[in-house]
């Protein structure tokens, strides 16, 4: 086996809804509820269906981070998509690109995101949150005074919270999907009226 075969081997199987009668009811709610929300059941969920309190505890956690809050749910999917990139998750860049993308971003907005933000198509606020971001992603001492008093400039209180608190989730993230090999999730297949 070659080390590029090696590494796409999937190292956990996934779980299939199917495959939930021995789980939790919550489990198979959350499935149903990802699948009516984004119209695929990710597969990091698939993978931490074999701990179900682990899947219904990050579902929990993600759902009020990645809504609409004092920050829109877009903007945070693209914050997520920067950190993904930052740490050349594959799979985690095409999540939140997707997340994104049906949270209402452009894809301009997507793009420059993924690749140069500070000449995209963002408010100087938004500009300021991937800097923000990015000084997390080197370490959390670059969020000195100097810049938090940047931050309070153009963000309040919850935003800087929600701004932040996204940032360091998608540090962990991306590093558990490809730690263990997670697939990319395929995108949802598009239902065709007739």
């Amino acid at each position: 086996m070659t080390e590029r075969e090696a590494q796409s081997e999937v190292r956990i199987p996934l779980v299939e809804r199917d495959m939930l009668s021995d789980a939790p009811p919550e489990l198979a709610t959350l499935y149903d509820a990802l699948l009516a929300q984004r119209g695929v059941v990710p597969n990091m969920f698939k993978t931490l269906a074999h701990v179900p309190n682990i899947a219904i505890g990050f579902a929990a956690l993600l759902k009020p981070l990645l809504s609409d809050g004092a920050l829109p749910g877009w903007y945070k999917e693209l914050v997520a998509t920067r950190l993904s990139v930052l740490l050349k998750s594959s799979y985690a860049v095409t999540a939140h690109s997707l997340s994104a993308k049906q949270k209402g971003a452009t894809e301009q907005q997507i793009a420059a995101a993924r690749g140069d933000f500070e000449s995209g198509p963002f408010t100087d606020q938004q500009k300021l949150g991937f800097r923000c971001a990015e000084r997390l992603h080197r370490s959390a001492a670059e969020i000195n005074d100097t810049f938090y008093t940047e931050l309070k400039s153009l963000f309040d209180d919850r935003q800087i919270i929600e701004l932040i608190a996204t940032a360091s989730a998608f540090e962990l993230f991306p590093r558990f999907v490809d730690a263990l090999r997670i697939p990319t999730t395929p995108a949802p297949q598009i239902q065709r009226q007739t």
